[in-house]
C-alpha cells in the first residue's frame, strides 16, 4: 500500500533489485504513469476497496499509504488513514500474510527532555495538538491490539524520521510548504528556532530498512535515521545560510497566522510535534535488522534542496514535478492544505 509515494517509490525499487523476491503488486489510489519490471501496480483505495483479495496469497504486505492533505478537514485523514489502516490490518489477517510491515514515525512518540535519547520502548502517545500525531499514535496502540490478538502473524513498526530524496521534493513542497515556496535550491536565511532537532534519512535507506524487514524474521519496532542530529545552527552552516535567531513563540504564532491565512498548509500542530519529539536511539536497527544508512543526513537534504530547485518528481499522481504558475495558482485557488 502507498506504492507511489515518496517512500513507496523506493521500496518498489529496492524489492525489484533483490534477485530473491520474484513478484511485487504495487498498491495506491492512482497508478503510476510506467510499468515496473516485477511489479504489477493494482489501483485501490484502503478506506473503500477489497484488499483482501489483493492481499490473497502474499508474503508480506507493506503499510505505507498515508493521507496528508487535506489538513483542514482532519475527519478526512482520520477516515483515510485510522479506519483505512485498520481495514488494511484486517485484510491481512483475513488474507492469510504472515507478516506486516507498518510505517509509523518518529512523531507517534510522546514528547521527551530536549537530551533524551528514546529507544522503541518509549511510550508512542503522539502530540493530540495535531492530527498527523493523533493518528500516528492511535494506530500503535490499535496495532497493540492486534499483536495481542494474532501472535501468528509478524508485525513490524518502523518508526523512521524525516525522509527525503530528489523525487519527492515538488511533493513535499505541496504538501507542508505550499505555493508560496519559490523553486530555489538554495536557502538563504535559516530561522533559529531553540530546541528544533531533526532526524533525517533518504528515502533509498529507509526503504532498505523494509526490504530488510520482509527478509528478515524479526518483530517489533525500529527506529530509522541517519547521522548527524540536526539542530538549526548546523543546518545554517551547511546551506551556507543565514542564521536569524527567532523565539519559540514568535515561531508559533508566525506558523498560526500563515495558517489561518491560508499561506501554507502545514497547521501549527505539525510545529509542535517537530519541537516535543524525542531523538532516537537507532542502534536496535543496526544490530537486530541488520541495517546502515548509505546516505547521510547532509547527502539527503542537499539532494531535496536540488530536487525543490529543479521542480523534481516521477510520474506519479503523488510525486508529480512542479507544474509552475499553472500548478502554483491551483494550489492557491483550492486553498492551501486542501486537495482539489
Amino acid at each position: 500500500m502507498g506504492a507511489t509515494g515518496n517512500v513507496g517509490t523506493s521500496v518498489i525499487e529496492a524489492l525489484e533489485s533483490d534477485p530473491k523476491i520474484k513478484s511485487i503488486v504495487g498498491v495506491a489510489r492512482r497508478l503510476p504513469g510506467f510499468e515496473g519490471g516485477k511489479t504489477t501496480y493494482l489501483a485501490a483505495d484502503m478506506s473503500t476497496d477489497d484488499l483482501v483479495a489483493i492481499f490473497t496469497g502474499a508474503d508480506a504486505v507493506i503499510h505505507l499509504a498515508w493521507l496528508f492533505q487535506p489538513t483542514r478537514n482532519p475527519l478526512r485523514t482520520w477516515r483515510n488513514n485510522v479506519l483505512g489502516g485498520m481495514r488494511v490490518f484486517d485484510a491481512v489477517v483475513e488474507a492469510g500474510v504472515p507478516a506486516l510491515v507498518y510505517a509509523s514515525s518518529v512523531g507517534a512518540y510522546s514528547p521527551a527532555g530536549p537530551s533524551s535519547l528514546v529507544d522503541e520502548s518509549w511510550p508512542t502517545h503522539g502530540w493530540p495538538g495535531a492530527a498527523y500525531g493523533r493518528e500516528k499514535a492511535y494506530l500503535e496502540r490499535v496495532l497493540d491490539v492486534f499483536e495481542r490478538d494474532h501472535p501468528g502473524t509478524r508485525v513490524v513498526r518502523m518508526r523512521p524520521g524525516f525522509i527525503f530524496k530528489r523525487e519527492a521534493a515538488s511533493e513535499q513542497r505541496r504538501i507542508f510548504g505550499g505555493p508560496y515556496v519559490p523553486r530555489v535550491g538554495h536557502v538563504p536565511v535559516v530561522p533559529g528556532i531553540p530546541g528544533l532537532k531533526l532526524q533525517i534519512l533518504h528515502s533509498d535507506d529507509a526503504a532498505q530498512a523494509y526490504l530488510l524487514a520482509v527478509k528478515r524474521q524479526v518483530q517489533g519496532a525500529f527506529n530509522i535515521a541517519a547521522e548527524p542530529v540536526f539542530d538549526m545552527p548546523m543546518m545554517a552552516e551547511l546551506l551556507g545560510a543565514r542564521l536569524v535567531p527567532v523565539p519559540v513563540g514568535l515561531a508559533r504564532m508566525a506558523v498560526s497566522a500563515a495558517w489561518r491565512l491560508r499561506l501554507i498548509p502545514a497547521t501549527p500542530g505539525m510545529l509542535e510535534i517537530a519541537l516535543h519529539i524525542p531523538i532516537m536511539n537507532t542502534r536496535r536497527a543496526r544490530e537486530e535488522l541488520g541495517w546502515t544508512p548509505r546516505h547521510a543526513a547532509p547527502d539527503a537534504i542537499m539532494e531535496f534542496l536540488a530536487g525543490l530547485g529543479e521542480g523534481a518528481g516521477m510520474d506519479t499522481a503523488p510525486l508529480k514535478p512542479d507544474e509552475g504558475l499553472k500548478g502554483r495558482a491551483r494550489e492557491v485557488t483550492t486553498g492551501a492544505g486542501r486537495r482539489p
